[in-house]
């Protein structure tokens, strides 16, 4: 929502000031001019300042960096205890192949059946090949189902935490989107009360006071102990007479309209 004017000629306030009343009536109570632009500013102020809340705010709804990093961990973490559980299987199946087959051996080896002092000789190593290779897989098969173990553990310990980021994030985004919603209420009246403020001020005044927004950022500056609030420049004795007398003139250093409270 832009608030500044983009009329493209401006209007000097020097001009302004020999051609406005220095007072005009607004309700029942009369008010100066200056006054009611620095009260028009003011709500402008507001309304850019709940603008901007709602744009920081919108930007924070969505998932956080911190909640897609722990689900990405937990996602890798499970992906290799999965991994772990297929190695696990297929450890058990070459231990029960191997049981298997030093089961065959070891039988005809005892069975009486083989006689030939060489072929025994030759099941006897065969057995003993079998029994180290069944060896080597259990002890495999004891260090992945450890490592499972632990990996199970560190999967319990980041789905615990995720879940907590998760609750905070859902209790965060359930807070963001009230407050923009109390934010945008808030602009809905402030745009309204703009709107009434507005209409009631010459419109040369309002264009001149759109000018020094585009301008200067700001179009009025406070006037306190004798000073321009807007350049923070001590204003000459010659100003401040005329700036209490609620007549509309301009800060001779930053060019911006002087109210005095």
């Amino acid at each position: 929502m832009s608030l500044k004017s983009t009329s493209p000629h401006f209007i000097p306030l020097s001009f302004l000031c020999t051609r406005l009343p220095i007072r005009y009536r607004m309700g029942e109570a009369e008010m100066s001019i200056a006054r009611e632009l620095f009260a028009l500013q003011e709500v402008d102020l507001e309304i850019e300042s709940n603008e901007q809340a709602v744009r920081e705010m919108t930007a924070r709804l969505g998932e956080s960096e911190a909640l897609l990093q722990a689900r990405s961990e937990l996602a890798a973490v499970k992906e290799h205890l999965e991994e772990l559980g297929r190695r696990q299987r297929d450890l058990e199946g070459e231990i029960a192949d191997t049981g298997a087959k030093l089961a065959r051996t070891e039988d005809e080896m005892y069975s009486g059946r083989t006689t030939n002092p060489k072929e025994l000789t030759g099941l006897q190593q065969e057995a003993g090949i079998l029994k180290a290779k069944r060896s080597g897989l259990e002890d495999r098969a004891v260090e992945v189902i450890e490592e499972s173990e632990t990996t199970a553990a560190q999967a319990a310990a980041l789905t615990g935490r995720l879940d907590k980021l998760t609750a905070e994030w859902q209790a965060e985004q359930e807070q963001l989107g009230n407050d923009i919603g109390e934010c945008k209420m808030r602009l809905a009246g402030l745009t309204a009360k703009r709107a009434s403020l507005a209409a009631a001020i010459e419109p040369a005044a309002l264009g001149a006071y759109h000018e020094l927004q585009q301008r200067r950022g700001t179009a009025v500056a406070r006037v306190e102990q004798g000073i321009c609030r807007g350049c923070r420049i001590s204003l000459s004795s010659a100003q401040m007479q005329r700036v209490r007398s609620g007549a509309l003139i301009e800060c001779t250093t930053c060019g911006r309209i002087l109210f005095l409270p």
